[in-house]
């Protein structure tokens, strides 16, 4: 299987301070991984090393055939455009529609024709339960929903990986098993996912392979 994901040696540092010591782990394509740990373990941190947030100091680090430890600043956008990233506070534009927070990401991506970004936003908001809701502001829609929108803008453009830091954190049962349906079922279709997240309740609803930080320790499950 193609590794998406492919890191040795890895030291984690919070400012000056290291956090994770000796990880050692691949996530093979279409896999979808937990990334468990108590707030303040270093989840977040690892998860900006692997979409080239954070600086490498020691160790190795391969992403979606990008060598992190080379990569090039004007190569960073690249990697990016292969990734997904969802973040528990949502992170949308809050002055622009929902259609206007997705056109921002594909014209990022380079897409310039009108029709096909139409066809796609409206595609991926048929995909996550939102059609309809194109024309709404992030501030009329519920938690779930701006979630939604998040994991609509995450795939939007059939990215390889999806990170995913606390996606869940901030919303109730029901949205939140919204939001993991919408995962699983990316994953099912190939893409890889990796999520961090400290709602044990959570994995054993929708139980996945377990990567555990703790006490400065990197453990497979």
């Amino acid at each position: 299987m193609k590794k998406i994901i492919e890191i040795k040696d890895l030291s984690v540092y919070r400012k000056n301070i290291k956090v994770l010591s000796d990880v050692n782990f691949a996530v093979e394509k279409g896999e979808f991984i937990y990334l468990t740990g108590k707030v303040g373990s270093g989840k977040s941190s690892l998860l900006k090393i692997i979409y080239a947030d954070e600086e490498i100091r020691t160790g190795q680090v391969s992403v979606v055939g990008f060598n992190l430890v080379k990569i090039k600043q004007k190569e960073i956008h690249l990697l990016r455009r292969k990734l997904g990233i969802v973040f528990q506070d949502y992170k949308l534009l809050t002055d622009r529609t929902v259609y206007d927070n997705l056109k921002f990401v594909l014209e990022a991506s380079g897409e310039r024709s009108k029709s096909l970004i139409k066809e796609k936003i409206l595609k991926i908001l048929n995909i996550v339960g939102l059609k309809g809701k194109e024309d709404r502001m992030p501030f009329e829609l519920s938690g779930g929903e701006q979630q939604s929108v998040g994991i609509a803008r995450a795939m939007i453009n059939d990215p390889e990986l999806i990170l995913a830091d606390e996606p869940t954190g901030n919303l109730d049962e029901k949205s939140s098993d919204n939001i993991m349906d919408l995962l699983i079922q990316a994953s099912k279709k190939g893409t890889t996912i990796l999520m961090a997240t400290h709602d044990f309740n959570l994995i054993k609803k929708f139980p996945a392979k377990v990567f555990n930080v703790e006490e400065n320790n990197f453990i497979m499950k």
